[in-house]
């Protein structure tokens, strides 16, 4: 099974948010000539086992190494699981298996790898990259029955408990949550007359509902409200799992 590259930056949008990080991430597509992985990334790979099966490679740099830190008695493969599950399920329905470790020259040193690149404030922090599976030897039919999974192991078929489990193992680690009251567009020429006492105006009228975002993901929506003579944010609204793929598509 092929797949093209919108595919790998679909997949990378859906492991954002899952991704134990402390500032927002993007994707980008991977282009000749952009940074690669250092040999001690932390990184994963699984299988997505079906007809045509698939390998999904997990690669994190520095600054999401330190994320980790504040999980403690974590390993980097659980607490890249529900990232890497979450980019397996967007890539279609299959068996997850075989996730381990590796060293990004074992992982990454082939050029059949179709490569996303996971950037945060213009420098890359991360990558995924996904590959049609190599081929396995067939074992006996036999064998193969007692090595059958019982179901797919994935985002949209996983029972709640399991997909609660795997949140748990995120739980100890900080991740960026901003509030955007609105946006606007300028020309050049008037950013460049800004001063003090200028005023913008945004899209939203007043009394509208401040995005709630988790690395660059909508996730809620609130009003603004003083705590302590501090800003802060009442939720009024959780956005479903359509929504943000939908948000992420336009």
């Amino acid at each position: 099974m092929s797949v093209t590259p919108n595919q790998v930056l679909e997949a990378a949008q859906a492991a954002i948010p899952l991704l134990p990080s402390t500032t927002e991430l993007t994707a980008s597509s991977w282009e000749p000539g952009d940074p690669m992985p250092g040999a001690d990334s932390p990184a994963v790979v699984t299988t997505l086992s079906s007809e045509e099966s698939l390998q999904v490679c997990l690669v994190a740099s520095s600054i999401i190494a330190e994320a980790l830190e504040g999980a403690e008695g974590m390993t980097q493969t659980q607490a890249l699981l529900p990232a890497l599950q979450a980019a397996a399920s967007s890539l279609g329905t299959g068996v997850m298996e075989d996730t381990t470790e590796g060293t990004v020259d074992d992982l990454l040193n082939s050029e059949d790898w179709t490569k996303v690149t996971l950037v945060a404030d213009g420098t890359v922090e991360g990558w995924l990259a996904v590959r049609p599976a190599p081929a396995a030897p067939k074992s006996a039919p036999a064998e193969e029955a007692k090595a059958a999974p019982e179901g797919p192991i994935t985002q949209s078929t996983a029972t709640p408990e399991q997909r609660a489990e795997s949140m748990k193992l995120l739980y100890d680690v900080e991740m960026t949550l901003t509030a955007e009251i609105g946006r606007t567009k300028l020309a050049v020429h008037d950013v460049l007359d800004l001063s003090p006492g200028s005023v913008i105006e945004l899209d939203r009228s007043a009394g509208s509902a401040a995005d709630v975002m988790v690395n660059g993901r909508l996730i809620a929506r609130g009003e603004i409200v003083v705590v302590d003579e501090e800003y802060g944010i009442r939720i009024t609204e959780i956005v479903s799992l359509a929504d943000q793929q939908n948000q992420s598509q336009s």
